[in-house]
């Protein structure tokens, strides 16, 4: 099978021909159909996490082993089993939730994976989907998606539940307050666009592009501002009487940290999202004198993903643009992402 992996941190994706994998145990092999292209595959690709002030922490440290094959985005149809995997049929169609723990540890064991230690999560500490075929440990991380159009729930598993569960977060808002939204690339449009159908307060999305200012009022928000301007905080705390009553931040730079941390309202809480990197210079008095809180939110479980697939299908989210390319142009697309080219999410379809 064709696979699309990194053969040397930073460079570009190689097409390598590899052999395709034989389930084991409760294995399921899946027939990767469609993947989308996540900003996160940018680091991994890359071979680091930025911790600001110099300092990394490098996937190679980690155990991550080169040639490693992208996509923790991947759905398709259920290709082989092995002799222990129940609960699924050959042909079916399903994504593949990524978020896997090692299934051994105390927080595995109470069914909270995402904070597992020592996960195992496809697509970033295992082969993922940037390839036609890929290994699926367990049938229970399989989810039915009937209903919702494929590169659209491609891009559920990620994006969609790390939008959905930033904003879980500030449920609690009241229709009189307001949630500031910063950033609206892929994973912030995907939470503009649902963000009607999980909280009840005015969206307002901070984003120095024009051009996805634009597709942020698309989506939904009620209001748009330039978070570059001067002006721009001065106009925040004016249009909310005091600063919005939370904030979560999709980019996770320093400069959208400093500027949501320095625009909240008394009590407000930071949800920060983003991956981008760096190292934000805070007040820690301001922690207390304006009872804040920062709260980081990391992807979704897979709870999260059935209930946003139902949201989906109930017609309460407006889908996030779509770049569609076939999985050959996976090297391409992966450096497009980097670049900014494209407003919205690329996926992978393999044809």
């Amino acid at each position: 099978m064709k696979a699309y992996q990194i053969t040397q941190w930073g460079q570009p994706l190689e097409e390598r021909e590899v052999e395709i994998p034989k389930p084991k145990g409760t294995e399921v092999l899946l027939k990767v159909t469609a993947c989308g292209v996540c900003h996160s595959d940018i680091h991994i690709w890359d071979g680091f996490f930025d911790l600001g002030g110099g300092k990394k922490v490098t996937l190679e440290d980690r155990g991550l082993k080169l040639p490693f094959t992208l996509g923790h985005e991947p759905l398709g149809e259920v290709a082989g089993l092995g002799p222990g995997a129940t609960g699924v049929s050959i042909g079916e169609k399903r994504i593949a939730y990524p978020w896997i723990g090692c299934g051994q540890c105390d927080v595995c064991k109470r069914d909270q994976e995402l904070i597992c230690m020592n996960p195992i999560t496809i697509g970033t500490r295992r082969n993922g989907g940037y390839a036609e075929y890929l290994i699926v440990p367990h049938p229970k991380y399989l989810v039915p998606y009937e209903g919702v159009d494929e590169a659209v729930a491609a891009t559920a598993a990620c994006s969609g539940i790390t939008a959905y569960s930033a904003l879980k977060k500030v449920r609690h808002l009241r229709s009189d307050e307001s949630l500031l939204i910063v950033g609206a690339g892929g994973v912030g449009l995907a939470g503009i666009g649902m963000a009607k159908a999980v909280v009840k307060a005015k969206i307002i999305v901070a984003e120095i592009d024009p051009a996805k200012r634009a597709a942020a009022l698309e989506a939904g928000a009620d209001v748009v501002l330039d978070n570059s301007d001067p002006s721009a905080r001065e106009e925040l705390i004016s249009l909310t009487n005091g600063g919005p009553n939370a904030a979560i931040d999709f980019v996770g730079a320093p400069a959208t940290v400093e500027f949501a941390f320095g625009v909240m309202a008394k009590g407000a809480s930071l949800v920060l999202v983003g991956l981008y990197g760096g190292a934000a210079q805070l007040s820690t008095s301001l922690f207390p004198l304006k009872v804040n809180n920062i709260l980081g939110s990391y992807v979704g479980t897979q709870q999260d993903l059935v209930e946003l697939l139902q949201l989906i299908r109930e017609g309460k989210v407006k889908p996030v643009p779509l770049v569609r390319r076939p999985l050959r142009e996976a090297p391409q697309a992966i450096q497009e992402l980097r670049e900014g080219k494209a407003l919205g999410r690329y996926v992978l379809i393999n044809d």
